[in-house]
C-alpha cells in the first residue's frame, strides 16, 4: 500500500513536505548559539540564571576532566543521573563533546539498576548530584564503576529569597557535601580545573544517547540514537510549531528522559531560555507561568489535571500561555475542553518512542483534534497493521502501528535479537513495531486505542481500558482513573477502576454512583463493576500511570480470594 499522504490537506501553511536536516553533532548546537547570543539566560533555576556561555564554557571544561582525569574515550557511554537542574545540561553536551554517548537513567533508579546499566551499557563512569551518592557508592567500592563525578544541586540554583513564592525542594537547598573518597570526583572542582578538551571528530551518524526502554515486560535495552536522529527531530519541531527563540518554556518534565532531553536540546539549538523545575509541583508550575510569562509548557495529561482540578485556577493568569503540548498518555476529552475554555487554547497532541527518538505523529497547530495522536511527521511514514500477520490496514481499521522515517534508532545496544523483533519489512523500508493498537480516519489522523497487551477480555467482548478512562474523566468528581481488569467468575475477566477524586470531592460520590453514571456512557460490557477510590496513582517520572502495578495488585488479590 502506497504512504499515507491524505494528511497533507491539513499540513500547517509554509511547512514543507520533505525535510533535510543538518549531519552535525548536537554540540554544534550549544556551540553556535553560545556564540550567537551569549549572555541570554538558558536556564532559570528557582531565580538564577545560567547562560548560554556559562554553560558552553562548564559544559567546555567538564569534558576536558572527563578526558584526562577519567579517561573517557570516544565510543564510550557515560550514566548521567540527576533530577532536573543545570548541571545536567552541563554534563549532557560534556559527554558528547567527548565524542561518546549519554545514557540518562531515572533519578529514581535503585542500586540493582544502575548496576544493570552500567554493565548493560558498558559505563565506567557515572555524573550525579551528592542526593544520589548513597546509591551509587557500592558500585564504586566493588569496581563496577571506576569514578563517579558528584555536584550539589544548590551550586547553580537560586535561594528562598529570590523566590519566596516557590517552595525550593530539600536537596537543592542542602549545603554542598561532597564526600573525600576514592573514585568520586567533585563536580565544582572539575568546572574550576579549567582543562580544554581535546578535539571533537563525531558526527551525525555517531551515537548520542542511549535511551533505556522501561522494561515493563522485560529488562530494559538500550536504544541507540544517533546525533542525527536528535537533530531530525529538533529540526521537524521548529518548522512545524514556528518555534522562535523569544518564546520561554516551562520545563518540568524529567530531563533525563527523552521528553524532557529533546526540550532542553530545542532550547538550546533556538536559543530558548528554560524555565526550570528540579521535579514535578503543580504550585511551583502555576506560579512560574503566571510571574514568568511562560509561553510554552510540555505537559502531560496527570499534570494538567492536577493543575485544572485547583481551587484557584479561575483567579490564576495564565494567559501568557499560547502552547500545550505533549503524549505519553492519550488526553481525556472532558479535560482537553476544560483546557481549551479555560485557556483559550488546544493541547496538541503528539506521539512517538524512544526507540524514534520520540516523535512519529503531532497534531497540525492550527488543526489539531482532541484524543488523537496527530498526522506524520515530515518524512515520516506511519501505518496499521494486524499484529499477527502483518498485512496493512485500511481507513478505521484497528491494529499496531508501525513506524519508518529519520529518526528511527540504529538498534539496541548489544542486542540484536531484540532488534529484529521491534522491526518489519514493508515495502524494502524497515518499519519499528510500537506494541501500540490504534487506525487512522480518512484525513490520515492516527488515534492510538491502547496497549497490544492490554485489552481485557469480559465475556469474550474486548475491553480497550484506554476508551474506559477517557469516558470516566468526563464525571465532575473525578480527577484521573486507571482502568485494569479483575478476575470474575462468570464473565473471566470484568472491569475495576481504580480512581483519584478531585479535591473536595470525597464523600460527594461512591463508587457505585460512579458504575451507574457509566452506564449512560458506555455499552454495559465496558461499565467498571468494580470502582476503588485511591489518594493517588503510581507513575512513572513521566507521569505515565504504571497500570500494570496496579494489575499486578489486583491479581494478586484475586489469587488470594481463590485460596480462601
Amino acid at each position: 500500500m502506497p504512504r499515507l499522504t491524505r494528511h497533507y490537506a491539513h499540513w500547517p501553511a509554509g511547512v514543507p513536505h520533505t525535510l533535510e536536516a543538518d549531519d552535525s553533532h548536537l554540540f554544534l548546537h550549544l556551540e553556535q548559539t553560545a556564540a550567537a547570543m551569549p549572555d541570554k539566560p538558558a536556564v532559570d533555576y528557582y531565580g538564577r540564571l545560567t547562560t548560554f556561555r556559562q554553560v558552553h564554557a562548564e559544559a567546555l571544561a567538564l569534558a576536558g576532566y572527563l578526558q584526562q582525569r577519567l579517561d573517557v574515550r570516544r565510543g564510550d557511554r557515560v550514566l548521567l543521573m540527576m533530577q532536573n537542574c543545570p548541571q545536567f545540561f552541563m554534563a549532557f553536551y560534556a559527554v558528547l563533546r567527548c565524542d561518546a554517548a549519554v545514557v540518562a537513567m531515572n533519578p529514581m533508579s535503585t542500586s540493582e539498576e544502575i548496576a544493570y546499566y552500567a554493565a548493560d551499557s558498558g559505563a565506567r563512569v557515572l555524573i550525579t548530584t551528592q542526593d544520589m551518592l548513597a546509591r551509587v557508592q557500592g558500585l564504586l567500592d566493588e569496581g563496577r564503576l571506576s569514578g563517579c563525578v558528584v555536584g550539589a544541586a544548590g551550586d547553580f540554583a537560586g535561594t528562598p529569597e529570590q523566590v519566596p513564592y516557590l517552595d525550593i525542594p530539600d536537596f537543592v537547598r542542602a549545603p554542598r557535601a561532597i564526600p573525600e573518597r576514592a573514585g568520586v570526583h567533585d563536580f565544582a572542582a572539575a568546572l574550576a580545573a579549567g582543562i580544554a578538551p581535546g578535539p571533537m571528530r563525531a558526527r551525525g551518524g555517531d551515537l548520542a544517547v542511549v535511551g533505556y526502554t522501561s522494561g515493563t515486560t522485560s529488562r530494559p535495552k538500550g536504544a541507540m540514537l544517533s546525533h542525527r536522529a536528535f537533530a531530525y527531530t529538533l529540526a521537524h519541531r521548529a518548522a512545524w510549531q514556528a518555534d522562535r527563540p523569544e518564546e520561554t518554556e516551562l520545563l518540568v518534565l524529567p530531563v533525563s528522559h527523552l521528553a524532557g532531553m529533546r526540550v532542553m536540546n530545542q532550547a538550546v539549538r533556538l536559543g530558548r531560555t528554560l524555565v526550570l523545575l528540579a521535579r514535578w509541583d503543580a504550585e511551583a508550575a502555576v506560579e512560574l507561568i503566571e510571574r514568568r510569562r511562560v509561553y510554552a509548557w510540555p505537559a502531560v495529561t496527570t499534570m494538567l489535571a492536577e493543575v485544572m482540578a485547583r481551587p484557584d485556577i479561575g483567579r490564576r493568569d495564565l494567559s501568557s500561555l499560547r502552547r500545550i503540548y505533549g503524549g505519553a498518555s492519550a488526553m481525556p476529552e472532558a479535560l482537553a475542553r476544560e483546557i481549551h475554555l479555560r485557556l483559550g487554547i488546544p493541547y496538541l497532541e503528539s506521539y512517538g518512542m524512544t526507540e524514534f527518538c520520540g516523535l512519529a505523529l503531532s497534531n497540525p497547530p492550527q488543526a489539531a483534534r482532541r484524543q488523537c495522536a496527530g498526522v506524520p511527521v515530515i518524512n515520516c511514514d506511519v501505518r496499521v497493521i494486524d499484529p499477527e500477520s502483518g498485512a496493512e490496514l485500511g481507513v478505521n481499521a484497528p491494529g499496531e502501528i508501525v513506524m519508518h522515517g529519520p529518526s528511527l534508532f540504529d538498534g539496541y545496544w548489544a542486542n540484536p535479537e531484540a532488534t529484529a523483533a521491534a522491526l518489519i519489512d514493508l515495502d524494502g523500508k524497515r518499519f519499528l513495531r510500537s506494541g501500540d493498537i490504534g487506525y487512522h480516519d480518512e484525513d490520515g489522523y492516527f488515534y492510538v486505542t491502547d496497549r497490544l497487551k492490554r485489552m481485557i477480555n469480559a465475556s469474550g467482548l474486548k475491553v480497550w481500558p484506554a476508551e474506559v478512562e477517557a469516558a470516566l474523566f468526563g464525571h465532575p468528581a473525578v480527577q484521573e482513573a486507571c482502568v485494569i481488569s479483575a478476575r470474575d467468575p462468570h464473565r473471566g475477566e470484568t472491569v475495576k477502576a481504580v480512581v483519584v477524586l478531585r479535591p473536595g470531592a470525597a464523600g460527594t460520590v461512591r463508587p457505585e454512583d460512579l458504575t451507574e453514571w457509566a452506564r449512560t456512557r458506555m455499552a454495559p460490557y465496558k461499565v467498571p463493576r468494580l470502582v476503588e477510590f485511591v489518594r493517588a496513582l503510581p507513575k512513572t517520572s513521566t507521569g505515565k500511570t504504571l497500570w500494570r502495578e496496579l494489575q499486578a495488585m489486583q491479581d494478586e488479590r484475586d489469587r488470594g480470594a481463590l485460596t480462601r
